[in-house]
């Protein structure tokens, strides 16, 4: 018989990640609380930590899709994707125009490339069959390129599914280019990523790496909010998911995403 965890569990859980959160103290993992197993558990301290957020004033612009390539996955000791929420304050796009972007709130910082998706109309049909790659590409009005700054409230890094579910998909920031495509002048499963810290390359890889196809990627998080009853929404934007590994940086550091098919999407980071 599954053990049920309890709302206490929970709330501690959320109050855990919340407090590194503020205090920028990472904090031990909260699966001592909520399992290793238990995905509703893990969502539902997610969720407590958006709905604390948003009751102090930021909203949801869309989602992110984590643990999507091998490579990540291999990195953060996982084998499935997840997926976590995009809120207001996390979009820090103004660094494309050359302002560097602050860390204040970030705790164990890494960067990662992607493409970006932005819906042009809801993905919320009758059933879940109806999900399919056809269904989500003509719901896609532009795919961008995009840096996200992951981050994890746990300290080192020593996480298991659980955890990272709960810690919003190790979240951080975003930065997203205006240099956007449609969907019929590239095709997202072909692109080719290089990202390079202050000019050096330090990771590598292309849209197959996405779950086979970004678009794939993006199936896949509708399906999940099909099922967590709160589809994707016109205007959000989708994080589809690392194209190659994650990689840390520091306070001064220039990052530049090469994504074939887009102009380069270059910022600056201080503390």
């Amino acid at each position: 018989m599954a053990l049920v965890i309890s709302q206490d569990a929970i709330s501690a859980a959320v109050e855990r990640l919340a407090t590194a959160q503020e205090t920028r103290v990472p904090c031990e993992p909260v699966r001592d609380l909520i399992g290793t197993d238990d995905l509703p558990a893990a969502y539902a301290v997610q969720q407590g930590l958006v709905q604390a957020r948003i009751a102090g004033g930021v909203s949801v612009v869309g989602r992110k899709i984590g643990a999507t390539s091998k490579a990540v996955q291999d990195q953060l000791g996982v084998d499935q994707p997840d997926f976590g929420y995009l809120l207001s304050d996390m979009d820090v796009s103004y660094g494309v125009s050359g302002t560097p972007i602050s860390m204040r709130t970030l705790v164990q910082p890494r960067v990662e490339a992607e493409v970006a998706f932005r819906l042009a109309t809801d993905i919320a049909p009758e059933t879940e069959e109806e999900i399919t790659i056809e269904a989500v590409r003509a719901a896609v009005d532009l795919a961008l390129p995009a840096l996200e700054i992951v981050d994890s409230r746990i300290a080192d890094w020593k996480i298991g599914f659980t955890d990272t579910v709960a810690d919003n998909a190790s979240s951080g920031l975003y930065v997203v280019g205006t240099d956007g495509r449609t969907l019929d002048e590239l095709e997202p499963r072909d692109v080719v990523m290089s990202l390079t810290i202050n000019g050096e390359e330090r990771s590598a890889g292309n849209g197959a790496a996405c779950l086979g196809d970004p678009l794939e990627a993006l199936r896949w998080l509708a399906v999940q909010a099909f099922r967590f009853g709160d589809p994707l929404r016109a205007g959000h934007l989708i994080l589809s998911g690392a194209l190659g590994p994650f990689v840390p940086f520091a306070p001064g550091d220039r990052v530049t995403a090469s994504i074939s098919g887009f102009a380069p999407l270059a910022v600056e980071f201080e503390e």
